[in-house]
């Protein structure tokens, strides 16, 4: 496995992106938020926290320390009851949250990956609400660590069309799991070789392929960090989630070793939340900590809310998370400053 680390990572970053053609950044149907881009730049913007126009790491005024999104998961109990459809969630992060970028989810539209005159509303959608469509979390298609070759095959090619439709909505990403079975050091030789192989595909689109810790040992920040290594491709990084730190009943990994462990690869972050105090904070995580690990990790792209709880109504959740992501952004401006 080679070795790697961030000063690497975020110089072939930087190559891949130095080698793409300005033509290749003006695609018909491929846009984020009216602006016309493929979205390709934004990769490197969140990686790196680069501040270049076009880039998630591009904020306007006293917003670009970071910004928010919302992950349409928050309101998965609303999607799957029937009471919002999917084209509709981006106004609801517009118009009742005042949110300009979103990341979908797949399962709320898994049959229409490639129906382009589906994924086109989408892009009108965006367009006329002044949206960014950040990326696509992907779910149910597959172990990309599967310990079966033709298996894991089936799952990366299962990719592929998220991967181009991402593409087509101008997204920077899409976001996939690394589930395996084996030991530790198995476990993560299949996952980076499924991550590496789907990285490739994903390198054709100018499209990242990230990694969440979403339990089993993707949840553990040495071992998923550790792949991300073995992998060793500037196309794939990581989604580091404040709250999936459960890597089975009973086994828990440190929510803040996690998250420092995974920020030197990431290229997008959820800012997770169940339930709050009185105070309006998160009643088990540290936000203050966490976003302190996050931006000392030179990140400066957007965090996304991703409400999981079960004790507020998901939009009550949802607005209690990005108070508290806009009151932590205003107590840590002075100290890391505003571009």
């Amino acid at each position: 496995m080679n070795t790697y680390d961030r000063r690497q990572f975020l110089k072939e970053s930087a190559g891949v992106m130095a080698g793409l053609s300005v033509t290749s950044l003006v695609v018909s149907g491929c846009r984020g938020a009216g602006e016309g881009g493929d979205g390709a730049g934004d990769a490197v913007g969140a990686a790196t926290g680069a501040g270049a126009e076009g880039d998630p790491g591009a904020g306007a005024g006293d917003e670009s320390l970071f910004e928010i999104s919302l992950a349409e998961w928050s309101l998965h109990r609303t999607l799957n009851a029937g009471d919002l459809d999917h084209l509709d969630f981006i106004s609801v992060a517009r118009n009742d949250f005042g949110l300009d970028a979103v990341e979908y989810v797949n399962s709320f539209f898994f049959e229409r990956a490639r129906d382009t005159q589906y994924l086109t509303e989408m892009n009108t959608r965006a367009d006329g609400e002044g949206v960014r469509n950040l990326l696509i979390m992907c779910d149910n298609e597959g172990r990309l660590g599967d310990p079966d070759e033709m298996a894991r095959t089936t799952a990366i090619e299962n990719h592929y069309k998220w991967v181009e439709a991402a593409k087509f909505l101008g997204c920077h990403s899409i976001r996939v799991n690394a589930a395996s079975e084996g030991s530790w050091d198995e476990q993560q030789q299949l996952a980076a070789d499924g991550l590496q192989r789907l990285a490739e595909f994903g390198a054709e689109h100018e499209i990242n392929v990230i990694v969440e810790n979403h339990g089993g040992l993707s949840s553990n920040g040495q071992w998923l960090s550790g792949v991300i290594k073995a992998v060793n491709h500037p196309r794939c990084g990581t989604l580091p989630d404040f709250g999936n730190f459960r890597i089975s009943d009973g086994e828990m990994y440190d929510f803040y070793d996690g998250v420092a462990e995974l920020m030197p690869y990431a290229k997008a972050v959820s800012a997770k939340s169940h339930d709050f105090d009185d105070q309006g904070n998160e009643s088990e995580l540290d936000y203050l900590r966490l976003m302190r690990i996050v931006l000392d990790a030179g990140y400066r792209g957007y965090v996304g809310i991703e409400y999981e709880g079960s004790i507020l109504p998901e939009r009550e959740g949802i607005q209690a998370t990005k108070d508290l992501l806009v009151r932590v952004r205003d107590e840590l401006a002075d100290q890391y400053g505003r571009p």
